[in-house]
């Protein structure tokens, strides 16, 4: 049983010319599906009744199409039931176009687009008019309170399939209220920022924080954007004028903050601007409001001229030197490191693909950027328009010879280590870096630490990481990323078995007794530790 959409549209005549384009075993399993999609689903529905304006096509005894613009408020076009759509029809230029093709051809197609969000769904099906006269309590059914126009008939459409329509060339457009909606974020900025500076006129000059932090790096805020509604990136520059420390693609730099508690604290930042770019670095920063309290602190605290004493950059994510295919994919916020790369690669002529996951394109920092430098090498999976990444295909594909670099959610980088395990592709191949710690862990116990040079013992509570509750003691262990990236924090373990968590450290420095506090836990219900 083949699908409705494509059983009425996909005729012999277009089967031929997609056999001969060589498209056809593209669309060969519609004919073997067994949803047939002839009935809208919550999905379809929901888009349906989000639409203030769809295009409808219907045919003429001469046999020519005639396609027509229909619009009212948001919600106009009615969904009865998964089969049925209704709407009013209001008085216009009564030519009755529509209505006289409908009398003789039943048949009717129809378009709907959501501009903003670059996505259009196809609905065919059959017609049928009901004058204002005949069904009163239809029409009434039909009204939108508020709008004036005079209703004269109704078109009920029996749906017999659909079809979400490819994505590609809908230029985005937004409504006003979709503006407003997207501008709220910022109104709201505004007002806290104008609030900010209404607080710092009434403070005394003395006490206004006009450098943070105590790193040997001294940078100034020289410029600020709001990539998206969450996503803000902060262009830094050497606060004296003098050369910055040259970057290659993959590095960091820790940066001041100042937590919502008041603790002055660093965050780890990737350096996603072009690393060829030496005099400036910039890093972007999603704004976790259930996170740990770093982005909030930047977001609120970071303004132009604001200098930060920052660590010197770092790189435990570098670009191998090795002339192989690179295949490159990024999870959200984790384009900032493979952003770099994807830059550095260009400029050497290398063979790369960057796959891109975001929950929509709205939402997709440097988006527009890499979509001018990469061109077709650039492959975006958006939630939002049903093309979530396989990545068993993607990486498949890629073939044994690939080099992969990834970085985002945890999810997304167990499963291109598990598929490249999958396709053959060895593991020295995979790099990859994590932008969240995954210190919490289903079935977590507390665990007691005793340090031993300090002579202290210290409860670490479940949801808690070593590191975080050692400091919180007082005594001055050392650490930098946090999220077991680097191994900055790695200490000796002298009692207990440590649940290793870490991707800094290799088997041999484990097996030595060596422990990465940020992310790792124990085994058991103690620890002791040489600090």
């Amino acid at each position: 049983m083949g699908r409705a959409y494509s059983d009425i549209t996909f005729t012999p005549t277009v089967r031929e010319v997609q056999s001969s384009m060589g498209s056809r075993a593209q669309y060969a399993f519609l004919d073997e599906m067994q949803n047939r999609q002839d009935s809208l689903g919550r999905r379809e529905i929901a888009f349906v009744e989000e639409r203030d304006h769809f295009f409808q096509a219907t045919v003429s005894e001469t046999g020519w199409p005639y396609v027509q613009h229909r619009g009212g408020p948001q919600g106009f076009l009615r969904v009865i039931d998964g089969k049925t759509l209704a709407f009013a029809d209001f008085s216009g230029n009564v030519q009755y176009l529509s209505v006289g093709n409908l009398k003789k051809d039943d048949r009717i197609s129809m378009i709907l687009i959501d501009y903003a969000e670059q996505v259009r769904l196809k609905i065919i099906g059959r017609a049928r008019t009901v004058e204002a006269a005949d069904d009163p309590e239809l029409m009434e059914q039909l009204r939108m309170p508020g709008y004036p126009a005079r209703i004269e008939r109704a078109f009920i459409i029996t749906v017999e399939g659909y079809d979400w329509n490819c994505p590609q060339h809908i230029t985005p457009r937004f409504t006003e209220a979709e503006v407003s909606r997207m501008a709220a974020p910022l109104h709201a900025q505004v007002k806290r920022l104008k609030e900010q500076l209404a607080a710092a006129d009434a403070t005394p000059r003395a006490v206004q924080r006009s450098v943070l932090g105590n790193g040997p790096l001294a940078l100034t805020i020289t410029g600020v954007r709001q990539m998206t509604p969450r996503v803000r990136a902060y262009e830094l520059r050497s606060a004296d004028g003098s050369p910055l420390p040259p970057v290659q693609a993959g590095a960091h730099i820790d940066v001041p903050v100042t937590l919502p508690d008041g603790v002055s604290a660093t965050r780890r930042y990737s350096i996603a601007s072009n690393p060829l770019l030496v005099n400036s670095y910039e890093i972007a920063v999603l704004r976790e409001d259930d996170g740990a309290g770093g982005s909030q602190g930047v977001h609120a605290e970071y303004r132009l001229g604001l200098e930060l004493r920052c660590a010197l950059p770092g790189n435990d994510f570098a670009l191998s030197d090795e002339a192989a295919p690179v295949l490159l994919i990024a999870g959200g916020i984790g384009i900032t490191p493979v952003k770099a790369m994807a830059h550095t690669l260009a400029a050497q002529g290398r063979n790369l693909v960057l796959h891109y996951a975001v929950r929509s394109r709205a939402e997709a920092p440097y988006l527009d950027q890499l979509a001018a430098e990469l061109g077709d090498r650039l492959i975006i999976h958006a939630s939002n328009e049903n093309s979530r990444m396989d990545l068993a295909s993607v990486i498949a594909l890629a073939g044994p010879d690939t080099v992969i670099y990834t970085c985002g959610p945890e999810r997304l980088i167990d499963a291109v280590r598990r598929e490249a395990v999958n396709a053959s592709i060895p593991a020295a191949r995979v790099h990859f870096e994590r932008f969240a710690a995954n210190t919490a862990r289903a079935g977590d116990q507390p665990v007691f630490v005793t340090l031993r040079r300090s002579g202290k013992v210290v409860e670490v509570a479940a949801g808690t990481s070593i590191l975080d509750a050692v400091q919180a003691a007082g005594v001055a262990a050392p650490a930098s990323c946090r999220i077991g990236n680097c191994g900055a924090c790695a200490v000796n373990v002298l009692e207990g078995s440590p649940d290793h968590r870490d991707d800094a450290l290799t088997p041999e420095e484990h097996a030595q007794g060596r422990m990465c506090i940020c992310v790792s836990r124990a085994n058991g219900p103690a620890l002791t530790l040489d600090l």
